[in-house]
């Protein structure tokens, strides 16, 4: 797939509970974005971090929270995105989506289907 220099990043804020259809949010919003051909998906896990409830959310010993934040990375072109927006609004009861525009560098596989050497 060739990505083109000007595209669009779509961030999606939500917590590690948040299910849609009885399994968790972010697997499924990841699978959704692969079955519809999006370039690619990529999960991360926030140690800490608040949103409009002001909850905070922590993974310090002392105050353990199974319900830690996740931000779900996706970039593509813009037309491929804004089709996936209304997908994406149906499987949400809360957080935040954000976009921005991105130029891309570069986006190839590793040839060898494996990590790149260090």
């Amino acid at each position: 797939m060739q990505l083109p220099q000007e595209a669009l990043l779509l961030r999606v804020f939500i917590g590690e509970n948040d299910r849609w259809r009885h399994r968790p949010l972010y697997e499924a919003i990841v699978l959704e974005a692969r079955q519809r051909h999006l370039a690619g998906a990529t999960v991360l896990r926030g140690p800490m971090g608040f949103g409009k409830s002001s909850r905070l959310r922590t993974a310090k010993i002392l105050r353990l929270s199974m319900d830690l934040p996740l931000v779900i990375e996706i970039v593509d072109t813009e037309e491929k995105i804004q089709a996936f927006l209304p997908v994406l609004n149906e499987m949400m009861q809360g957080g935040l989506v954000t976009l921005e525009k991105v130029r891309v560098i570069e986006y190839r596989a590793n040839a060898a289907g494996s990590a790149p050497e260090n």
